[in-house]
């Protein structure tokens, strides 16, 4: 029994001082893209697309307005054709205002693929320069602290930001 206890606590001092090596680092992914040229490029290029797609959206809507303003006008001079048809229409433009907003702004829409298509190798990038910086330095954990107030304190000291950026070819200061 004494040399289970004596096993245990000798295998927790160890895994102690292991642990205990282990280098911690953090970046700032916010502050990275925002130094990154190409990053601002494919921001612009979508919020470019996004403009355009919602005008598209906004002049359906204005459409639906429209023909729901003429209906309210003309619905007592209207037959029931008529008014059905009428009906009808508006139904549809609404529709079609709901399929583009999909199309464009859904899940799997067209910006989260220009974004996928504009961002991603940015991302990739930038995960592999830190990557190398980690391995490197023998890091154990990067942290990236630009996502939430996950960190409360952290030294400017362990910050390689400015070290990924220098891996992306991109002089800051």
């Amino acid at each position: 029994m004494k040399r289970i206890i004596l096993l245990i606590i000798v295998l927790l001092v160890c895994l102690g001082d292991v642990y205990s090596q282990q280098r911690y680092g953090f970046v700032d992914t916010e502050y990275i893209l925002n130094k990154i040229p190409d990053y601002k490029n494919a921001q612009e290029q979508l919020d470019q697309f996004s403009k355009k797609w919602q005008n598209e959206i906004e002049s359906v809507a204005a459409e639906i307005k429209e023909l729901h303003t003429k209906f309210r006008a003309d619905e007592v001079f209207l037959s029931s054709e008529m008014r059905v048809k009428r009906e009808k229409e508006i139904h549809d433009k609404e529709v079609l205002a709901q399929k583009l907003q999909q199309k464009y702004f859904g899940r799997n829409g067209e910006l989260y693929k220009k974004r996928q298509e504009l961002m991603k190798p940015i991302q990739d990038d930038i995960y592999e320069a830190i990557k190398e910086i980690a391995k490197s330095g023998s890091y154990g954990m990067i942290i990236d602290r630009a996502n939430g107030p996950t960190i409360i304190y952290s030294n400017a000291k362990f910050d390689l930001s400015d070290k990924v950026l220098y891996k992306l070819g991109i002089r800051t200061k």
